[in-house]
């Protein structure tokens, strides 16, 4: 019932905006409410076990001619700390958010039901909802690109349409042929039940590999794997700040999170096929190598964080690939580290921008000088992303590299390039942003300050330092239901 309560939160805060109050504010108010309701669930949760708690399952018959679908919610290890993330990150890019943006109750309308929708799809436990509300959250990220965008903002907004549509439409259609292939008296959508039922009745190799490609081909595209990237870069500049780091930050984690709740657990000898496994090797190092260098070519800030998001995704699937229990606990780690690295980074990125104008490297220089707080926290932003020791990030790429290192050792060796990669250019965006002569035109520009505009920032640096230190905090949580997949698997 909490995780109903969640939901309702963030759609009682859409109801309040569209009734004329305070945009911003009952946003923001929505945001911390859900933030500390996350937060409770997180000590109601009992991490010894492995099964799906605070469940509440109830049959929903609106569509007569799709029976045995249920609004069935529910957390365990994999998904609490999703959302986790993504209460802390709807708090940061709701308040990062402009005073004065145009349209401002459909703008924030927009930030609270893609949070919503993100929620919804990670604690959906019928396969129904768990692709309805990832919908839902797609089309206010279209709207905030396409409206309050910046430069090519209408390229970008159909550009990144196009592409999530053709992998949403791919997914479905794989989540349709799994389901058809159980008897027709027996199928369903509940993916309890769905379980239970492969385990009992497992398909053949032969049966699972075209499903289970079906599946990482959609939820593939949702995450920007190479070579089916594009989107992503270009949609990240051209969003507004808020946009970008609940997309980047949580949105994009869907696709790793479907990996792991469906595709692993009910096609586990699909997934394991020779052809999928090679492939994926060498699209993952796609991710990693090729982007990365495309990253290092990069001449304006927000195009360099993109394409270093997408560059990232492809450890997360050097861990799926891994399919142990160390690497799949790094894939747990890393994407709560690098959604809120990310979000830091984009809603920084913004701060620059909205205080100079200028996100080309070539234009910028020495605003350390200027703006000691803002460079502080891009900086600490920037050495999670590479993976700093004493950030998240870290021991969440060192669980995958380990997890991987024994079964695919050519292939993380090579991953370990990455590394190197976003040293290079992190460390260069950093020189190039702060340090050498400030230019006049910079000489008024003012640091990020005051309580209300510095805590959305603190607020993920520490999040950032605390799993640094303690990543215990998530792996406590995901390490049973991560044996558990394991050994049902």
């Amino acid at each position: 019932m909490p995780l109903l309560f969640l939901l309702v939160i963030l759609l009682a805060g859409v109801g309040l905006i569209m009734a004329k109050l305070p945009p911003k504010a009952i946003a923001l108010t929505t945001a911390l409410f859900s933030l500390s309701v996350s937060l409770s669930l997180l000590l109601f949760f009992q991490s010894d076990k492995a099964g799906y708690q605070m469940v509440f399952d109830l049959p929903w018959n609106a569509l007569p001619f799709l029976p045995n679908i249920h609004l069935h919610v529910g957390v365990d290890g994999i998904s609490l700390p999703l959302v986790l993330l993504t209460t802390f990150v709807t708090v940061a890019a709701v308040a990062v958010s402009p005073d004065n943006i145009k349209r401002p109750a459909e703008f924030y309308i927009c930030l609270l039901l893609i949070s919503a929708g993100a929620i919804g799809a990670f604690i959906s436990l019928d396969l129904f909802f768990f692709f309805i509300f990832h919908e839902v959250a797609l089309i206010p990220t279209f709207l905030l690109i396409g409206i309050w965008g910046g430069q090519n903002r209408q390229f970008a907004s159909m550009q990144l349409t196009l592409y999530l549509t053709v992998g949403s439409l791919i997914l479905l259609a794989g989540l349709i042929a799994l389901v058809m292939t159980m008897p027709a008296g027996s199928r369903t959508f509940d993916l309890p039940t769905l379980q239970q039922y492969f385990s009992e009745n497992p398909l053949t190799r032969h049966e699972q590999m075209p499903l289970y490609a079906l599946l990482l081909a959609g939820f593939g595209i949702l995450v920007s794997l190479f070579p089916f990237h594009s989107w992503a870069p270009s949609g990240y500049a051209a969003a507004p700040p808020g946009a970008a780091m609940l997309h980047a930050g949580v949105l994009k984690k869907f696709g790793i999170y479907g990996l792991l709740r469906v595709a692993l657990p009910l096609l586990p000898l699909g997934s394991m096929d020779p052809v999928i496994q090679y492939g994926l090797t060498f699209l993952l190092l796609g991710n990693i190598l090729y982007v990365g260098m495309v990253t290092l070519a990069q001449k304006e800030l927000q195009t360099m964080l993109g394409f270093s998001s997408v560059m990232h995704m492809g450890y997360l699937f050097l861990g799926l690939l891994a399919f142990n229990t160390i690497g799949l606990s790094g894939v747990i780690l890393l994407m709560v580290a690098h959604g809120l690295s990310s979000a830091l980074l984009f809603g920084l990125a913004g701060e620059i921008q909205q205080r100079t104008g200028e996100n080309r490297f070539s234009e910028l220089g020495g605003l350390g000088k200027r703006t000691p707080f803002l460079a502080t926290a891009f900086m600490i932003g920037s050495f999670a992303a590479i993976g700093v020791p004493g950030l998240a990030n870290f021991p969440g790429e060192l669980l995958i590299f380990f997890g991987a290192f024994a079964q695919f050792p050519i292939a993380t060796m090579l991953a370990l390039w990455g590394v190197v990669l976003s040293a290079v250019y992190q460390l260069r965006a950093i020189n190039r942003i702060f340090f050498g002569d400030l230019p006049e035109r910079y000489r008024q520009v003012e640091d990020i300050q005051g309580f209300a505009h510095q805590s959305p920032y603190v607020l993920l640096m520490t999040a950032l330092l605390l799993l640094g230190f303690m990543p215990g905090i998530v792996l406590q949580i995901a390490q049973p239901t991560i044996q558990a997949l394991i050994s049902q698997s």
